[in-house]
C-alpha cells in the first residue's frame, strides 16, 4: 500500500506534523543550529551554578565544530557538564571497536571535540560517557543520578531507529519504549546505509553489532533535538511526522514528547533534485 505522506512537498510537509518541524536552507545551517543549541542549554545551566547532561551522537557530527569554536571564543566552561554518547560500534566479540578505527565513536571524539577544546574548558574525563558493552546498566544509573538528562541531540536512520534502537516489530509500543541500554546486533538495512554513508560503501567491513543507549533514556529526556540532510531522509522525515507510533519505525514513539523538534533541510523538504 502506498503511503501519501512520502509524495508531501514542502507546503504539504510543514502543514500538520506529529513532531515540530523546522526547515532550513542548507545542512550547514542545521548543523550551527544544533551547536548553537547545545551552547545555550550548557550556558543557561551554567549560569544557575547548575549540572548539564546532554545525550549526544556521532553522527550527524557536523555540529562540532561549531560547537569547539563557540566553546572556545565565549569560554563556556564544560566542566559541570555531562556527554553521554549514544553509542558505539563492537567488534565479533561484542567489545568496543578499537579507538583508532576509522568508525569509532570514541575516537572520533577524542580526536574532533575533546582535544580541540581549551583544556581549562573541558569537563573531565569522567563526565565523557560511552555506553560499555560489559556495564549496560551504568548508562541508566548514571542518569538517574545526575537526576535526568536535559536534552538529546541526534539523527534517524533508514528504519526510523534513534541511537542504535533498531526497528523491532515484534515489540509493542509500551515494549520498545522500555528498552534501556544493550547490545545488538545491527540490521543489514542500517550497515548498508551507514556503509553508503560513512565508509565509502565498504559493507562487508562494516561492524555487525553495537551497544547503544535505550528509548527510554531518551523519551525521559527533558528535550529532544533530530537533525536530517541525507537523500534518504526525505522518506525518513515525511514518516516521522506522519506515520503512525509504531516499533517499526521507533522515531514515532516519539511523537508526544513534550519537547521535540525536528529539523531539516530544504533538500529535504523538496522532492525535487
Amino acid at each position: 500500500m502506498a503511503h501519501e505522506y512520502y509524495q508531501y512537498n514542502k507546503e504539504q510537509l510543514l502543514k500538520n506534523p506529529k513532531i515540530p518541524l523546522i526547515c532550513m536552507e542548507k545542512n550547514e545551517d542545521v548543523f550551527r543550529q544544533m551547536a548553537k543549541q547545545m551552547v545555550e542549554e550548557i550556558q543557561e545551566h551554567n549560569a544557575k551554578g547548575e549540572k548539564t547532561v546532554l545525550i549526544c551522537p556521532v553522527g550527524p557530527v557536523g555540529q562540532y565544530p561549531y560547537f569547539v569554536d563557540l566553546v572556545n571564543t565565549q569560554q563556556i566552561s564544560l566542566k559541570q557538564v555531562w556527554f553521554i554518547n549514544m553509542d558505539e560500534y563492537l567488534d565479533s566479540d561484542w567489545n568496543w571497536i578499537a579507538a583508532d578505527h576509522p568508525l569509532s565513536f570514541r575516537g572520533f571524539m577524542e580526536r574532533n571535540v575533546y582535544t580541540k577544546i581549551n583544556p581549562e574548558l573541558l569537563m573531565p574525563k569522567e563526565q565523557r560517557v560511552f555506553p560499555d558493552p560489559k556495564q549496560t546498566e551504568a548508562i541508566p544509573k548514571l542518569i538517574e543520578e545526575l537526576g535526568g538528562v536535559d536534552i538529546v541531540f541526534g539523527g534517524i536512520g533508514i528504519n526510523g531507529h534513534v541511537a542504535f534502537n533498531e526497528a523491532d516489530p515484534s515489540l509493542s509500543k509500551e515494549a520498545f519504549l522500555a528498552q534501556k541500554t544493550r547490545t545488538l546486533a545491527i540490521t543489514p538495512e542500517t550497515r548498508t546505509a551507514n556503509a553508503i554513508g560513512d565508509f565509502h560503501g565498504a559493507l562487508e567491513d562494516m561492524p555487525e553489532n553495537c551497544v547503544t543507549i535505550g528509548f527510554y533514556e531518551i523519551a525521559h529526556a527533558r528535550k529532544i533535538r533530530l537533525g536530517c540532510f541525507r537523500n534518504w531522509h526525505r522518506g525518513v522525515v515525511r514518516r516521522a511526522a506522519y506515520g503512525e507510533a509504531s516499533s517499526e519505525f521507533p522515531v514515532t514513539l516519539l511523537q508526544n514528547h513534550p519537547d521535540i523538534t525536528l529539523t531539516f533541510t530544504d533538500f529535504v523538504a523538496s522532492l525535487e533534485d
